[in-house]
């Protein structure tokens, strides 16, 4: 797997983000994620967006983080906040959302972020799981989804060497 910076809005990423949309759509059984997005919140260096590529080329995976600020929708000072992490269904299970995360961890605090926090919803075991087993715990709720019950929001501390 090959895996490059690209902007939030490179046709890849959109490809990649219109699945996303539907899978969402599939497993809630409404529009998909609304929180409200804008392509320069992936800027370096308050942010980074990822694709992963297979051998042929094809976009396979994403993910990225944008830097976050305390605000009324419960971030805190020095917050990273991972989005969009999303690995195409044939392409799951060989441990490259992972390596997203790794990479996106490492780029956040060498941003000077001093926690990497994300939302996901209770239909997502497997990204539950993945988060969970990369040493990320619940936290108080965050952002657009915080009232709602399904959503589940977890945290990791990235100074130190902890992430």
């Amino acid at each position: 797997m090959n895996i490059q910076p690209r902007p939030y809005d490179h046709p890849d990423a959109v490809k990649l983000n219109d699945q996303v949309q539907l899978e969402y759509a599939e497993r809630y059984g409404d529009e998909g994620d609304i929180t409200p997005l804008d392509a320069t919140m992936f800027d370096p260096p308050r942010g980074l967006y990822l694709l992963a590529y297979d051998m042929s080329d094809r976009p396979v995976a994403t993910g990225g983080w944008r830097a976050q600020e305390r605000n009324d929708e419960g971030y805190s000072d020095g917050d990273a906040e991972l989005k969009r992490m999303f690995v195409i269904p044939e392409g799951r299970g060989h441990g490259l959302a992972r390596r997203i995360l790794a990479a996106l961890e490492a780029d956040a605090r060498t941003a000077g972020r001093t926690r990497m926090v994300l939302e996901t919803g209770d239909k997502q075991p497997e990204a539950i799981a993945l988060y969970l087993s990369s040493g990320y715990t619940p936290c108080e709720k965050f952002g657009h989804y915080r009232t709602y019950e399904s959503s589940h929001c977890f945290a990791k501390p990235l100074r130190d060497g902890t992430a």
